[in-house]
């Protein structure tokens, strides 16, 4: 789900996705990747430059799941704050 949430923010290098999602490591990413690339959820483009640049970004696909991780989020404070409120 934070490789989706970082590609809502737009387009992003591997490396930058990287940064935004503390503790994986590059061969976690990659394969997450192309799970979610296989799942038309995300796609790669390769730009043939000096040096290669790659880039992925949300399919129209994957931004279908933008009103489920903002239902989640919702949620995620409303029971954050009861937790707080019954301490």
């Amino acid at each position: 789900m934070q490789i989706i949430i970082s590609l809502l923010f737009g387009n992003k290098r591997f490396s930058q996705i990287a940064k935004e999602i503390p503790g994986i490591t590059d061969k976690m990413l990659s394969k997450e990747l192309r799970d979610r690339e296989a799942n038309c959820l995300v796609k790669r483009t390769v730009y043939d430059s000096i040096p290669v640049v790659v880039e992925y970004t949300l399919t129209e696909y994957g931004h279908t799941l933008k009103p489920v991780i903002e239902v989640l989020r919702t949620w995620g404070l409303a029971h954050r704050n009861r937790i707080i409120m019954s301490l």
